[in-house]
């Protein structure tokens, strides 16, 4: 995991994830990373939104994973002074809710990863992942991200890219899909939203980086059709 700022990641990240609704669209596999700075044990996770995260019932993950996915997400893209994280825009509930559909091929990687990255977490810094600082927390997925982290099937950071893309999705994504709640990724991007007609003051505003967001999902116009998946709203 390379030590950069979250916005060299907005950066690489870039608008074009969250223009594109559905999941099955875009694959992300870039081994851009944010680590935050240290906090409590745990990491930083905002107890507003795990508790809303948790609100929902799992789809996919058994509620161990579910928190041990809430701690991972909580340091790849933190809560800092930019605004919310990855927490807050509930990637979680993205992943669970893809697995069960468009994700459903990538569940059996999540479930042996996962274990993988707790025992390696136990067996080379002493304690799950989730009772870590952030510091152990970080160092532990840099091991996992360079492949230096032993237990894995397939490698490490094969499992890293896999689960880094799709919090990218999961924080950047159209809402629809059970993440980027209330837009925070949107925001974070100053993305203006889903237009299906710009005005000529739209484009002026745009380019004076002055437009509103409208915070809107793609599926809020009856002119784009919902990718099929077994979740409709």
């Amino acid at each position: 995991m390379t030590f950069i700022s979250r916005r060299d990641l907005l950066k690489r990240v870039g608008a074009a994830a969250a223009v594109v609704p559905a999941a099955r669209a875009f694959e992300t596999r870039g081994h851009a990373s944010s680590v935050g700075a240290d906090l409590p044990v745990g990491g930083l996770r905002s107890a507003e939104s795990v508790a809303q995260q948790s609100a929902a019932p799992l789809e996919s993950f058994t509620a161990a994973e579910a928190e041990l996915m809430d701690a991972i997400v909580a340091r790849l893209i933190p809560t800092d002074e930019h605004g919310p994280g990855a927490t807050e825009a509930h990637a979680v509930r993205y992943i669970d809710r893809a697995l069960g559909g468009a994700l459903a091929a990538s569940r059996p990687a999540y479930a042996a990863g996962l274990a993988a990255l707790d025992r390696y977490a136990h067996s080379s810094r002493g304690a799950a992942f989730t009772r870590l600082s952030a510091t152990d927390q970080d160092s532990v997925l840099i091991d996992v991200e360079t492949g230096a982290a032993t237990g894995f099937t397939g490698g490490s950071a094969a499992f890293f890219a896999m689960l880094l893309g799709h919090t990218h999705q999961g924080v950047f994504g159209d809402p629809y899909y059970g993440g980027n709640a209330n837009f925070v990724g949107w925001d974070l991007l100053a993305y203006p939203g889903v237009r299906t007609m710009v005005t000529s003051a739209d484009q002026k505003a745009l380019e004076a980086h002055q437009l509103k967001p409208n915070h809107r999902s793609a599926y809020d116009d009856k002119s784009f059709t919902k990718a099929s998946h077994d979740h409709e709203a």
